[in-house]
């Protein structure tokens, strides 16, 4: 696939990702695989262009008031230091793709079957202790895969009406934002030489193109359950790919 092809369907995953607060990066990190790219640059890759997404979504749900620390805090502060510990971890690129497969298909149930409530859902009291335990299991696993975690993180928050809607949007992108952070710290000490640094720059104007789009689309006039619904549909068809693709 050439470069220019995948940078438009980055642009297009970042646009629908960004909108729920999502930076992409399982779609990413299945687009990559099918491509046929190195192993270690599909992870790095895949983190770097979450950062971009999910840093102008961050900005966005920030000036529009949408972030709730006392509540978001206990979720990165544990998160931070499990994806730190998940990507220093070496995995044989069969139980990275393995890993991967199953996390993508888990994430799809999630997103299609988590509930629908109403926009003015009462804000609940923030639980330190349940927030942490969430951030750091999601974390690690994050860090392990090379995804932001988003994908899992939200599910559970809608489940435990945590907050409304686009407060869970948003603290998804602080969260992805800190995980991938912290992921690519931990695959510094064992990346590998003569990465493609041209087509990641590439990659990366991509989506930062679409995620600025989403973001300001998920804060005017969006359809909360259809483009969860649209997303989970694309991280179906990816885990079903990665499980289905033997030629690794």
């Amino acid at each position: 696939m050439q470069d220019w092809v995948l940078a438009l369907f980055f642009m297009a995953i970042a646009l629908i990702y960004a909108s729920v607060g999502f930076g992409g990066g399982s779609s990413y990190l299945a687009l990559l695989a099918v491509a046929g790219l190195p192993f270690q640059e599909i992870r790095l890759t895949a983190l770097l262009c979450n950062i971009i997404v999910v840093s102008g979504g961050v900005f966005i749900f920030f000036q529009n008031k949408q972030l709730n620390a006392r509540k978001i805090l206990p979720l990165v502060a544990v998160s931070i230091p499990a994806s730190f510990f998940g990507a220093i971890m070496r995995i044989s690129e069969e139980t990275f793709f393995l890993l991967l497969g199953v996390s993508l298909l888990t994430a799809s149930v999630l997103l299609w079957f988590q509930p629908r409530r109403p926009e003015e859902t009462p804000d609940s009291a923030p639980q330190p202790v349940r927030s942490g335990l969430l951030g750091g299991g999601i974390g690690f696993f994050s860090g392990l895969v090379g995804i932001g975690g988003g994908i899992f993180l939200s599910p559970v928050l809608h489940f435990f009406r945590w907050d409304t809607a686009r407060k869970i949007a948003a603290a998804a992108s602080v969260f992805i934002l800190a995980n991938s952070l912290a992921g690519i710290a931990g695959q510094l000490s064992h990346l590998p030489p003569g990465l493609n640094w041209g087509r990641i720059t590439l990659l990366g104007a991509a989506v930062f193109t679409g995620g600025q789009a989403g973001s300001r689309i998920s804060m005017t006039h969006f359809n909360p359950l259809f483009i969860r619904r649209l997303t989970a549909v694309l991280v179906f068809a990816a885990g079903v790919e990665i499980m289905m693709n033997d030629e690794r």
